[in-house]
């Protein structure tokens, strides 16, 4: 008797849960061991990152499915069964062409522009596993030889999603070494290479599940401990706004391909080597890359009341967001827009606050009180009523972190003031 097919979304809600406890287990024993892993600021980003990822996807991930589904009804060579075997083959087959569809990502433009935003982040975490784009709409075209095989779309489905949960724990610096498996299987260490910047590490570690992949096609390299990774990307984000993150490297590649003059360069700008930009728009615009020996994370201080009121923002948005997930099929259209609408509009705001903007940190009494009329103007009535509540605590936390940041801000002009005056008073 075949195995069955499971819900995608039964999975990502059951799995969300597991993931945060995950998440809490980890940061307690970094805190335990002082090892310093995570930062409030960049976790929360990955976070968020991850929240706008799944709302997206809630638009366009039945444009990868269509396609699917059409190549397998219509061109398919067989139809295969769901027996134990074929469960098997499908899922060693899809990291398979997983495998290819990460190193196209990173090594041709317009693909690395989707899914740079997983390699943002700085520090490398359980929270990183769910820093994922939004715009990862050309991926499906790399399963399609699956359609052909035969492999049911909703086996593909399923062995997706557990391809993809399985990713999830080897973001983390906490797990050394695991011998044997090192020789087979994507792990934290091998995993740590990929996302480093360190030139020797550069392009390396593809896989998903099995590393198999990368030692057959030479992109394996071990972590070296000669060579302690060092994560994010050369070209910097700077930032904490999740929508940028994501539109970030889109922009510049827009701009290469509408400044360059030559017209077989505007194309090549999007679908050549990843990196390459057009001599005259290089010469014009240059990028400059510090060496890795000076590199710093972007890590503006913040007061520790506002970095709790950023942490507590986001919790609200998480639990918006598995409202909305839960229960999307009884919401109407224009319920689910409100609730999309403030999911990222919270998002945007918190990574302006948590970049040190004292704008946004003024702009969150305003939104303290809007959202929760329009809320209920739009007729969600109980729901509007426990966020309204979520909002007056957190005004009460707001006014503490304004007046919090204004005492570090004063502090700091303090401290310029001081070494201005040491300085003047230093005989030339």
């Amino acid at each position: 008797m075949g195995l069955k097919c499971v819900d995608i979304m039964t999975v990502i809600l059951f799995a969300i849960p597991v993931f945060i406890l995950l998440i809490a287990i980890e940061i307690l024993v970094d805190k335990r061991k002082k090892t310093g892993h995570y930062r409030a600021n960049d976790a929360i980003t990955s976070l968020s990152m991850g929240v706008l990822s799944r709302i997206m996807a809630l638009g366009h991930q039945l444009i990868p499915l269509t396609f699917y589904v059409l190549v397998f009804n219509t061109f398919a060579f067989t139809e295969l069964s769901y027996s134990h075997w074929v469960w098997v083959a499908a899922f060693i087959l899809y990291d398979f062409f997983y495998y290819w569809n990460h190193r196209m990502g990173h090594e041709m433009s317009i693909l690395w522009a989707a899914h740079v935003v997983h390699h943002s982040s700085e520090d490398y975490n359980l929270t990183t596993a769910l820093r994922q784009t939004s715009g990862a709409i050309f991926s499906w075209i790399f399963y399609l030889p699956l359609a052909l095989v035969g492999f049911p779309p909703e086996m593909i489905i399923t062995v997706g999603a557990l391809n993809l949960i399985y990713q999830f724990w080897v973001h983390t610096q906490h797990i050394d070494k695991l011998g044997w498996m090192e020789k087979w299987f994507v792990t934290p260490s091998n995993h740590r290479v990929h996302h480093a910047q360190n030139r020797v590490y550069i392009d390396k570690n593809y896989g998903g599940v099995f590393i198999i992949w990368d030692r057959l096609f030479n992109t394996f390299i071990p972590e070296l401990e000669s060579d302690k990774p060092v994560f994010g990307i050369r070209g910097a984000l700077k930032s904490f706004n999740p929508l940028w993150a994501n539109a970030q490297l889109y922009s510049q590649l827009a701009k290469d391909s509408f400044y360059t003059t030559r017209w077989q360069d505007k194309l090549r700008v999007w679908f050549g080597r990843t990196g390459w930009r057009p001599k005259d728009v290089a010469e014009r615009f240059p990028f400059e890359k510090a060496p890795l020996s000076s590199f710093k994370k972007f890590n503006p201080a913040l007061a520790a009341p506002v970095t709790f009121y950023s942490v507590v923002q986001h919790v609200i948005v998480l639990s918006i967001t598995v409202y909305l997930l839960l229960f999307i099929e009884a919401l109407s259209g224009a319920h689910q827009l409100i609730l999309v609408a403030t999911i990222v509009a919270m998002s945007i705001q918190n990574g302006f606050v948590l970049a040190g903007s004292k704008l946004a940190l003024a702009l969150e009494g305003p939104r303290l009180l809007i959202f929760p009329l329009m809320w209920l103007g739009s007729g969600l009535v109980i729901p509007s009523a426990i966020f309204g509540g979520a909002c007056l605590v957190s005004m009460i936390m707001l006014v503490r972190a304004v007046r919090s940041s204004v005492t570090l801000s004063n502090m700091a002009e303090s401290v310029s003031s001081e070494d201005t005056d040491t300085q003047a008073s230093i005989p030339s």
